[in-house]
C-alpha cells in the first residue's frame, strides 16, 4: 500500500506547512564558496569533502558548501526550541520556497573527495599532486617563532 506524498497545494488553508514537515530546513546549512578556478581551489574543496557530513554543490555559477547537521534546538516534534529568540536568518526564512515538497537536484553535486578530484582532473586534464608531497598538507604552515620581548 503506497501513500501519496503531500504537496504544498494539498495542504488545507487552516494548516501550516511546518505542522506537516520534518524540518528539512533545520537539518543542514549551506554557505556560498568561491567558484573553483584552479587545481588549488579544487584541492580545498577536496579537503571539505574529507569531513563527515559535508557536500558541495553548484547551481549555475554559484558554489556552496553544504553541511548536513541538525540544529541543536530542533525538538522531537520538528519544531524550534528557541522560536522566540531564533536567529534572524531563521526569522527571514519563509515557507514560500522551502523544501517541503522539494525534489529538485543540483547542477553539480559532490559527496566525496574522489568525485571532486575526478571532476577537476577531467576539467583541467591534469592530476592532483601526490598528497604526501605538496597536496593537502600544504594548507597549513608552522607559526613563525615570536621575537623575544625585551
Amino acid at each position: 500500500m503506497s501513500t501519496k506524498r503531500l504537496n504544498r497545494d494539498d495542504v488545507p488553508s487552516d494548516q501550516m506547512l511546518c505542522d506537516l514537515c520534518t524540518a528539512k530546513c533545520c537539518r543542514y546549512f549551506a554557505l556560498p564558496i568561491d567558484k573553483p578556478k584552479s587545481m588549488k581551489d579544487f584541492d580545498y574543496i577536496r579537503w571539505y569533502l574529507l569531513h563527515d557530513r559535508a557536500t558541495v554543490f553548484a547551481e549555475g555559477s554559484a558554489w556552496y558548501l553544504l553541511v548536513h547537521t541538525t540544529c541543536k534546538h530542533l525538538r522531537d516534534d520538528h519544531r524550534c526550541g528557541i522560536y522566540q529568540t531564533r536567529p534572524q536568518i531563521c526569522r527571514d526564512y519563509t515557507t514560500d520556497e522551502c523544501e517541503f515538497d522539494d525534489d529538485w537536484c543540483y547542477d553539480l553535486y559532490f559527496e566525496s573527495p574522489e568525485q571532486i578530484q575526478d571532476y577537476a582532473e577531467a576539467l583541467y586534464g591534469v592530476h592532483f599532486p601526490d598528497q604526501n608531497h605538496g597536496g593537502i598538507n600544504k594548507l597549513r604552515r608552522r607559526r613563525q617563532q615570536e621575537l623575544p620581548v625585551i
